[in-house]
């Protein structure tokens, strides 16, 4: 009987002394807290941008406006840059011609009690097949209010041109044409494209109150075959009056 009590002792001995073992190996394997929070970034490490959205291969179109590129207008040349800045400023010139014209006859409409005048002007070209029109300045009482300039001599084929048609004060005016003509020929007269025709005229003219004035302005050859091409550009005036302008 001790022989078997002994045996059932030693065996709970050693059944202990294994769960003690069991137990220390399986707390050595588990953590013994929560998991370490990695130290922060470094300060001067910056942190990293998103990548930017994808735009495809077809680039962004550039923005369009009315402001000409500046180095397309640094490759113009001079000659066509000052050409544009004339027109541009004659432009305006007549425009502040026909503003100054509109308040002249308010002007005179309500300070004098009348009703103003119209006038209109008409050039018309009848010069020949051995004249081109360059150029075409036209002046009222000493301002400039049209001009036009063309070398290619395109303006042979306008037989018509409207200068103006603008209120004007009542009474006594001066118009005043500048003409510049290119020679044109073929063949053996191709020499007269080398020379410049140049011819100047003016007129006074009276506009009465309520009425509207018509000048027809006509560049044409004076003379004949034996007239040398230098005396043969001239320049008439025709003026007529017609009905009121409040009409």
């Amino acid at each position: 009987m001790r022989s078997a009590s002994a045996v059932r002792g030693l065996g709970s001995v050693v059944l202990l002394f294994a769960l003690s073992i069991w137990v220390a190996s399986g707390a050595q394997a588990q953590p013994s807290g929560p998991a370490p929070i990695p130290p922060p970034a470094p300060a001067d490490e910056k942190p990293a941008e998103p990548p930017a959205p994808a735009t495809g291969d077809t680039p962004a179109p550039a923005p369009t406006g009315s402001t000409p590129d500046p180095a397309a207008v640094e490759d113009m040349p001079v000659n066509l840059r000052l050409r544009q800045l004339e027109q541009r400023v004659q432009a305006l010139k007549e425009r502040a011609w026909r503003a100054k014209a509109r308040v002249g006859m308010l002007k005179e409409a309500v300070l004098g009690g009348g009703v103003g005048s119209s006038l209109a002007i008409v050039h018309k070209n009848n010069m020949g097949s051995s004249f081109r029109l360059l150029k075409l300045v036209y002046a009222l009482d000493g301002t400039q209010i049209f001009t036009r300039a063309d070398d290619s001599g395109a303006m042979h084929g306008q037989k018509t041109i409207d200068i103006v048609t603008a209120p004007v004060a009542p009474g006594s005016h001066t118009i005043s044409v500048y003409a510049v003509y290119r020679g044109h020929g073929y063949g053996v007269f191709k020499y007269l494209n080398k020379y410049r025709f140049k011819v100047r005229s003016s007129h006074t003219f009276t506009s009465s109150e309520g009425k509207a004035t018509r000048i027809e302005v006509v560049g044409f050859e004076k003379g004949g075959a034996t007239t040398p091409l230098e005396k043969r550009p001239a320049i008439d005036f025709k003026v007529t009056h017609g009905q009121g302008v409040n009409e």
